[in-house]
C-alpha cells in the first residue's frame, strides 16, 4: 500500500482522486484514446514489374512561331472539315469514290499544285530564254551609256539582292534545321510504334501476375495488426491502471488514515482515562499533606518572634489544591464501546487491495489471451478473403481480343514503317542536296557582289575593263544559272512534301486534336465491319472509342472499359466491412471484469462504524481543557519556599530561622516529589485531549466519507475499468480498421493506375498524336515552307542578279 503521508499529502491525493473520478464520469465522446493514437501510414512495396507507356508531351521550341505560321497557312489552304462522307465511301466502297469529290475536298492543294506546275514549267523555259539572250549578248551584258542615275540604281540593286539573299539564307537555315529535326524524330517515332504496341501487350498479359502481387501486399497490414495485437492486452491493462490509480490510491490513503485515527484515538482514550484516574488519586493523597503543611507554615509565620513574616502570611494561608480531575467526564463508556478494536488487520487489508489493483495489467493479459488468439486466427481467414480479389479478377478471359488486335497491328505496321523510313531517307538526301545548291547560289551572290563592288571602287573610268568586276558579274551569272537549273527540282520537292505534310496536318492532326477522328470512328457505318474497333477491342456494348478514351484518360481500369457483362465490381471487393466484420465483431463483443478490487472487508467496515458510534465525539473535552488551566496547587510551592528562605536570613531568633528553613525544605520536597509528577501527568493528559478534541468534531463525517468513498470506488472500479476497456478496444479497432482501409484504398488505386490500368491505351493514343503531329508533322511542314520560301525568292534573286551584272562590266560609250 502507499506509505502514509502527512495530512496535506492525503488531502492532495483525495483531490486528485476526485478530479480523476470527474474525468472518468464525463461523456464518452470526450474520452481520449490512450493506446497509440492514430495509426501510422503503411508503406507498400510495388513489386509489380513497371510496364508503362511513358507519356510524351510537346516540348516548347524556338521554332514554335514558324510552326504556328505554317499551320495558319494550311488552315487557309484547306478550310474544309473532315470529309466524313468521302472517307466512309473510301473505306466501305473504294470504287464508288469519284475524282471530282477528291478534287473538291483538296481544292486548296489543287490550286497549289497548279502553281507548282506552272513554276516547274516556267522556270526551265525562262532559263532557256535567258541562255538564248545571253548568247546574243543581251542578258547580263554591258550598259550602253553612262548616266548620273546609274550609281543610285546600282546601290538599289545591291541592297535588293542583299535582302533577297538574306531572306533565302534564313529560309535555307530553317530548312536545314527542320529537315534535321524531322530526321531526328522520324527514327525514334517510327520505332515507338511497335515498342508501344508490345508494351501494351505486356501490360495486359502481366495483369494477373500484378494483381496477385498486389494481393500479396496484404502481408504488410497483417503483420502490423498482429504486432499490435501482441501488445493490446498489456496496453489495455496499463491504461486501466494509469487512469484509475489516482482514485484508488486516494481511497486507500483515506482508509489508511481512518485506520490510523482508530488506533491513535484508542491509545489517547486509554491515556486519558488512566491519567485522569491517576491525577484524581494523587490529589486525594496530596490534600491532607498540603493541609498539614499550610497549618504549620501559617503558625510559624504568625509567631511574634518571626520578623517581617506578615508579608508572606497571606500566601501561606492560600496554600490549597487547584485542579480537581475527579470532576472531568469519564471515557469509560467510550473505551467499553471500543473494547477489542481493531478486530481487522487494516494494514494487510490495504496491502491486499493495493496488490490486487496493481495486478490489473497481468490480469488483462490473462483475460484477453483467448480473444487475442481468436483475432490472430481471424487474420489468417482474412488473408483467404483478400485472395478472392485476385481469384475473381476476370481480365485474362476478356483481354484476349485486345492482345490479338495489338499483335495484328504490330505485324501490319512493320512493312509500312520500313517504307516510311526508306522514303524519309530519300527526302533527307534530296533536301540536303538541294539546300546545299541554294547555299552555293548564295555563295555565288555574295562573291559576285563583293568582287563587283570592289572592282567598281578600283575602276577610274566606267568604260575601262576591270577583271574583278568582270569576275563578280560572272559569279552572279553562275548563281542565276544554278537557280534556273535546279529551281524546278526544288519546287517538286516542296510540293511533294507539302502534299504529304499538309494533308497529315489538316486531315489527321487537326481532326485528332478536336476529337473529330474519334467521332468518325464511333459513328456506325463509317468503318467496314472488319474494322469494328468496339468488337475487336471487346469494349462495352454501351461504349465506343471516344468514351473508352475518356475513361482511360481519367484513370479507369481495364475491367471498367471491357465487355465484362457486369461480372466484376472492384468497389464491391474493396469494401472494408466485407473483410473486417468478424474481426470487428469479436472485439466489439469482448468483455472482461478487470476492476474487481476489494478495498475494505466487512469486519473492517464494522470496526470503522463502531469507531464512529463509540461516542468519542460526545465527550466534553472542554471540561478537560478548563480543568487543565488550573494548577495542581493554587499557590506556587517553589515561590513560597523561596520566600521562606529569604525570611530565614532576616531572623534574629535562631529557633525561628531553623523552623523557616525546615518548612522551606518540606515545600521543596513536596514540589519535587508530588506536584511535579502530577504536572507531568497533566502535560500527558493535555496531548491526548488536544488530539481527541481536534479529531472528535469531524470523526463521524470523516468515517462516513471514507466508508462512502471506499464503497463508491469498489463499485465504480469495475464499471470504470469496463468503460476504459471498451474505449481502448474501440480505439484499437479504429486504428486497425484504418490499416485495412489504407490497404484496400492502395489496392484500388494501384489496380486502376498501374496494374490493370486502362490509362496506357489513352497514353499510347496521345503519344501517337504527339509524335506524328508535334514532333514530325510540324518540322516536316516547316521544312517545305522554308524550302518553298527559298524557291520563290529565287525569282527576284535572278532578276536582281542579272540586272546588277551589267553594272559590274565596263560601259560601252561614255557620255560627258
Amino acid at each position: 500500500a502507499p506509505p502514509p503521508g502527512s495530512l496535506l499529502a492525503a488531502e492532495a491525493m483525495r483531490a486528485a482522486g476526485l478530479l480523476l473520478a470527474w474525468a472518468l464520469l464525463r461523456p464518452a465522446g470526450t474520452q481520449q484514446c490512450h493506446l497509440a493514437g492514430p495509426g501510422s501510414v503503411l508503406r507498400f512495396t510495388d513489386t509489380h514489374t513497371e510496364i508503362r507507356v511513358p507519356a510524351l508531351h510537346r516540348v516548347p521550341s524556338s521554332l514554335d512561331p514558324l510552326y504556328g505560321l505554317v499551320r495558319r497557312c494550311l488552315d487557309l489552304i484547306q478550310q474544309n472539315p473532315l470529309p466524313t462522307e468521302l472517307l466512309r465511301a473510301a473505306l466501305n466502297e473504294p470504287g464508288s469514290v469519284r475524282t471530282s469529290q477528291v478534287v473538291q475536298y483538296e481544292l486548296g492543294y489543287v490550286a497549289c499544285a497548279t502553281v507548282a506546275l506552272l513554276f516547274t514549267v516556267a522556270m526551265p523555259v525562262a532559263g532557256m530564254c535567258f541562255c538564248y539572250c545571253r548568247s546574243r549578248q543581251r542578258c547580263g551584258g554591258r550598259l550602253r551609256a553612262h548616266r548620273r542615275s546609274l550609281g543610285c540604281r546600282r546601290h538599289c540593286l545591291l541592297v535588293c539582292l542583299s535582302l533577297t539573299s538574306l531572306v533565302i539564307l534564313t529560309s535555307v537555315i530553317c530548312a536545314f534545321v527542320t529537315s534535321q529535326r524531322v530526321k531526328g524524330q522520324m527514327e525514334p517515332g517510327l520505332g515507338a510504334v511497335p515498342t508501344t504496341l508490345r508494351t501494351l501487350r505486356q501490360h495486359i498479359a502481366n495483369v494477373p501476375q500484378g494483381v496477385q502481387m498486389v494481393v500479396d501486399q496484404f502481408e504488410v497490414p497483417r503483420q502490423q495488426i498482429i504486432s499490435d495485437l501482441g501488445g493490446l492486452s498489456r496496453s489495455v491493462g496499463f491504461s486501466i491502471h494509469a487512469q484509475l490509480k489516482a482514485m484508488t490510491y486516494a481511497a486507500l490513503v483515506d482508509l489508511q488514515d481512518r485506520a490510523g485515527d482508530l488506533q491513535t484515538s484508542l491509545h489517547h482514550l486509554q491515556i486519558l482515562d488512566k491519567t485522569a484516574r491517576a491525577l484524581a488519586s494523587a490529589r486525594a493523597e496530596l490534600e491532607p499533606a498540603l493541609r498539614e503543611r499550610r497549618r504549620r507554615v501559617v503558625a510559624l509565620l504568625d509567631d511574634p518572634r518571626c520578623t517581617s513574616c506578615a508579608s508572606v502570611l497571606g500566601r501561606a494561608q492560600s496554600l490549597e489544591l487547584g485542579a480537581d480531575y475527579s470532576k472531568v467526564p469519564s471515557v469509560e463508556k467510550v473505551l467499553k464501546a471500543l473494547a477489542g478494536l481493531p478486530r481487522s488487520d487494516f494494514a494487510e487489508m490495504i496491502r491486499q487491495g493495493n496488490g490486487t489493483f496493481n495486478s490489473i495489467p497481468e490480469l488483462a493479459v490473462e483475460r484477453m489471451a483467448q480473444v487475442i488468439q481468436d483475432l490472430q486466427d481471424e487474420m489468417a481467414r482474412m488473408t483467404e478473403k483478400v485472395q478472392s480479389i485476385a481469384n475473381s479478377f476476370p481480365l485474362p478471359d476478356y483481354t484476349r481480343p485486345v492482345s490479338e488486335a495489338l499483335v495484328k497491328a504490330e505485324d501490319r505496321s512493320q512493312p509500312y514503317l520500313r517504307e516510311v523510313e526508306r522514303f524519309e531517307q530519300y527526302r533527307w538526301i534530296a533536301g540536303t542536296v538541294l539546300c546545299s545548291i541554294i547555299l552555293l547560289i548564295l555563295a555565288c551572290n555574295v562573291t559576285g557582289m563583293a568582287l563587283g563592288a570592289y572592282g567598281l571602287s578600283k575602276r577610274e573610268d566606267p568604260s575601262d575593263y576591270e577583271c574583278r568586276g568582270e569576275a563578280g558579274a560572272k559569279f552572279l551569272l553562275v548563281g542565276v544559272g544554278l537557280a534556273f537549273l535546279f529551281s524546278w527540282l526544288l519546287i517538286l520537292l516542296v510540293f511533294a512534301t507539302f502534299l504529304v505534310g499538309g494533308n497529315i496536318q489538316t486531315l489527321v492532326c487537326r481532326n485528332w486534336v478536336n476529337q473529330e477522328i474519334y467521332k468518325f470512328i464511333d459513328t456506325p457505318g463509317n468503318l467496314p465491319p472488319s474494322m469494328n474497333l468496339t468488337r475487336q477491342l471487346n469494349l462495352r456494348r454501351d461504349s465506343n472509342l471516344s468514351a473508352a478514351y475518356r475513361e482511360c484518360k481519367s484513370g479507369a481500369g481495364l475491367w471498367e472499359v471491357l465487355q465484362l457483362k457486369g461480372s466484376y465490381d472492384l468497389d464491391e471487393h474493396l469494401k472494408t466491412p466485407k473483410y473486417t466484420a468478424d474481426f470487428q465483431k469479436r472485439l466489439g463483443d469482448f468483455t472482461a471484469r478487470l476492476g474487481d478490487v476489494r478495498l475494505l472487508r466487512s469486519e473492517g467496515r464494522q470496526d470503522l462504524e463502531t469507531f464512529a458510534r463509540s461516542g468519542i465525539d460526545e465527550v466534553d473535552y472542554r471540561r478537560f481543557q478548563e480543568e487543565m488551566k488550573n494548577p495542581v496547587v493554587q499557590t506556587s510551592l517553589p515561590g513560597l519556599a523561596r520566600s521562606l528562605e529569604g525570611l530565614q536570613k532576616m531572623q534574629r531568633n535562631g529557633t525561628v530561622a531553623g523552623r523557616l528553613a525546615a518548612e522551606a525544605r518540606a515545600l521543596w520536597q513536596m514540589q519535587n516529589s508530588t506536584v511535579q509528577s502530577q504536572e507531568a501527568l497533566v502535560a500527558k493528559l493535555g496531548e491526548s485531549v488536544q488530539f481527541l478534541s481536534r479529531l472528535a468534531p469531524h470523526l463521524q463525517e470523516r468515517v462516513k466519507t471514507t466508508l462512502a468513498t471506499t464503497a463508491s470506488v469498489e463499485a465504480q472500479l469495475p464499471v470504470q475499468a469496463q468503460q476504459i476497456l471498451r474505449q481502448e478496444v474501440g480505439c484499437f479497432t479504429r486504428k486497425e480498421l484504418r490499416y485495412f482501409a489504407q490497404y484496400l484504398n492502395w489496392v484500388g488505386q494501384t489496380l486502376r493506375e498501374d496494374v490493370a490500368s486502362c490509362q496506357p491505351l489513352a497514353t499510347a493514343l496521345d503519344n501517337g498524336r504527339v509524335i506524328l503531329c508535334d514532333r514530325i508533322a510540324d518540322p516536316w511542314n516547316a521544312f517545305w515552307f522554308s524550302l518553298g520560301c527559298c524557291t520563290f525568292f529565287l525569282i527576284p534573286n535572278i532578276i536582281f542578279a542579272v540586272r546588277l551584272t551589267k553594272h559590274f562590266r565596263p560601259i560601252r560609250n561614255r557620255l560627258m
